[in-house]
C-alpha cells in the first residue's frame, strides 16, 4: 500500500493508548484526520485541538470520503464503520499493519517488544535520542512529557516504537533492531498458554536484522534460540556482553550501578526511575543506543536525567504525611516488581488499589495475582475492566478477594475514595494499579486528601 496516495484516514476506536500516536503522527504528516470513540477522553480532547474529526459513538456514516479505515484490536470486525467501509470498496488495515506502512521506510526501526517494560525502554531510549541531537520519530504507549505526548514526527532515519505482541501485532514490523526485554504468560485469550507466546516471539525475532536480548529471562532464551539475527545479549551479571555490576538500590528504590563491556567498564549509572526491574530498563536503552552511534556521555547524562513516563510508578502527589503514586501495572510479574519496590521504602503502610485488567487474565492467571498484591499490607480491589470481552468465564473481582488476605472488594472508584480517605493515615502509601482509567482513582483520593480529617495513628 502506498500512503502516499492517500489523503484521509479513518480511525476506529481512534481514543485508545495504541491509536492516539499513530493519529498524531498521521496529522503531522499532512494527512485529514477523523475518528470514533465511545466516549470523549483526553486523548480525544487532544487530537480535536490537532485537527482532526472525531465523533462520539460508531455509526456507518463516520467514515465519510476517507480513503483508508484503521482499526484498533479493541475492535470488533462486525463494527459498523469497518462494515461500511468494505462495502464501499474503502481499504482496511488493523493498527498494527497502519504501523507497519508508517515505518516500512525507515532505516532504522528500533522495535521493542516484550510482556514488560516496553514503554518506560521505549521512553528511555527516545529522551537519550532526543538529548543527543539525533531527532527520532517515536510512537510510545503513554505520555512522556519530554516529547509532548506519546508521539513525536523526527526528521531522521530512526524511528523508536513499542512492539506489541497481541494477536501478533509486532509480525507487520521490519526491525533494523528488535528488543526483546522478557516473555511471560501474558494474553492467554489469545495465545492459549505460555508456549503460544514464545512462539509468537520467535516469529518476531525472526523478522529482526538485529536482537538484543536479555541473558537472564530463560522464556526469551527459548524464543530466540534459532533466530539467524545479529544477537546482542546484557544481563545483570558477567554472563552478557554488557552487563550491569556493583548494583546499590538507596532508600527511594533508585539504583546505581556500573555499565561494563567485554568486561571493561563504561560509566557508573544513578537512576530516577524506582525497582530493579528498571535496570534491565535502563541497560536495555544503553545498549540500543551504544548501537546507534549515541556517545556514552551523552547516554549517562541524558539517563540520569530520566523519571519516567506518565502512569509508571508516577507520584500523583503528597499531602498531610500521605503519599498517592500510581502505575500501569496489570499483570502479576509486573505488580510483584512495583509492590516489591514499594514496600521497600519505608511507608508504615502500603495500600494497593488494583483494578483487574480483562476477564480472561483475571481468571486464567487468578493465583498469580492473589500471590503479588499479597506483598501489600492492604488490598482495594475494583470492578474487573472488561475492555474488549464478555465475562465468559464468570469471574468477578470478589473471587480474587477471596484469595488475599487483609483485601476488599469496594466496586467503583467513588466507594474506593470514600474507603481511603476515612481509612488512610500519616505515613501510608496509597498506590493505584491496572491497565485501565484507576488513575482517576487516584486522582479523586488525591484530592479528596486535601481537605479531609485523617486517623493519627
Amino acid at each position: 500500500m502506498d500512503l502516499n496516495k492517500i489523503k484521509k484516514i479513518h480511525f476506529v476506536g481512534i481514543g485508545g493508548s495504541g491509536m492516539l500516536p499513530l493519529a498524531c503522527i498521521a496529522l503531522q504528516k499532512g494527512f485529514s484526520v477523523s475518528g470514533s470513540d465511545i466516549q470523549k477522553s483526553l486523548n480525544t480532547e487532544k487530537l480535536c485541538s490537532l485537527g482532526a474529526e472525531i465523533c462520539m459513538n460508531h455509526q456507518p456514516k463516520n467514515i465519510g470520503n476517507s480513503e483508508l479505515v484503521v482499526y484498533s484490536n479493541a475492535v470488533k470486525k462486525t463494527n459498523p464503520e469497518v462494515n461500511e467501509a468494505i462495502k464501499n470498496g474503502i481499504k482496511v488495515i488493523s493498527r498494527s499493519k497502519f504501523l507497519g506502512e508508517l515505518t516500512k521506510d525507515y532505516k532504522k526501526l528500533i522495535a521493542i517488544s516484550g510482556s514488560h517494560g516496553k514503554t518506560t525502554t521505549s521512553s528511555i531510549i527516545t529522551c537519550i535520542l532526543v538529548d543527543a541531537g539525533f531527532d527520532p520519530t517515536a510512537i510510545i504507549g503513554a505520555n512522556f512529557k519530554k516529547i509532548g505526548g506519546s508521539s513525536q514526527l523526527g526528521k531522521s532515519d530512526i524511528v523508536v516504537c513499542e512492539a506489541c505482541e497481541y494477536m501478533d501485532s509486532f509480525l507487520d514490523l521490519e526491525p533494523n533492531l528488535g528488543i526483546i526485554l522478557n516473555v511471560d504468560d501474558d494474553h492467554l485469550d489469545y495465545f492459549k498458554n505460555l508456549n503460544g507466546v514464545i512462539s509468537s516471539f520467535n516469529k518476531f525475532a525472526d523478522k529482526c536484522k538485529n536482537l538484543l536480548i536479555s541473558a537472564d529471562d530463560e522464556n526469551t532464551i527459548a524464543a530466540t534460540k534459532d533466530s539467524k539475527a545479529n544477537k546482542i545479549f546484557y544481563s545483570l551479571s558477567s554472563k552478557a556482553q554488557w552487563f550491569a555490576d556493583n548494583i546499590r538500590i538507596n532508600s527511594c528504590g533508585y539504583a546505581k550501578f556500573d555499565v561494563l563491556n567485554c568486561g571493561e567498564k563504561i560509566f557508573e549509572i544513578n537512576l530516577k526511575i524506582p525497582g530493579r526491574h528498571n535496570i534491565y530498563n535502563a541497560l536495555a536503552a544503553i545498549v540500543a543506543c551504544d548501537f546507534l552511534g549515541v556517545r556514552k556521555e551523552l547516554i549517562k547524562s541524558s539517563l540520569e536525567s530520566f523519571t519516567g513516563a506518565d502512569r509508571r510508578f508516577e507520584l500523583v502527589g503528597k499531602i498531610q504525611g500521605i503519599t498517592v503514586i500510581d502505575d500501569f501495572a496489570h499483570h502479576p510479574m509486573e505488580i510483584e516488581a512495583t509492590l516489591k519496590t514499594a514496600v521497600n521504602l519505608g511507608f508504615k503502610r502500603v495500600w494497593a488499589i488494583f483494578q483487574p485488567h480483562t476477564f480472561s487474565r483475571t481468571f486464567l492467571l487468578m493465583d498469580n495475582f492473589a500471590r503479588a498484591l499479597s506483598i501489600a499490607d492492604r488490598v482495594i480491589l475494583t470492578d474487573i475492566l472488561p475492555v474488549r470481552e464478555k465475562n465468559i468465564y464468570g469471574i468477578k473481582s470478589e473471587d480474587l478477594s477471596n484469595k488475599i488476605r487483609n483485601s476488599l472488594c469496594l466496586g467503583s472508584f467513588e466507594n474506593v475514595s470514600k474507603f481511603m480517605l476515612e481509612n488512610t493515615k500519616l505515613g501510608d502509601l496509597i498506590l493505584t494499579m491496572g491497565g485501565g482509567d484507576i488513575y482517576k482513582c487516584a486522582h479523586m483520593i488525591f484530592e479528596g486528601l486535601k481537605n479531609a480529617k485523617l486517623q493519627k495513628v
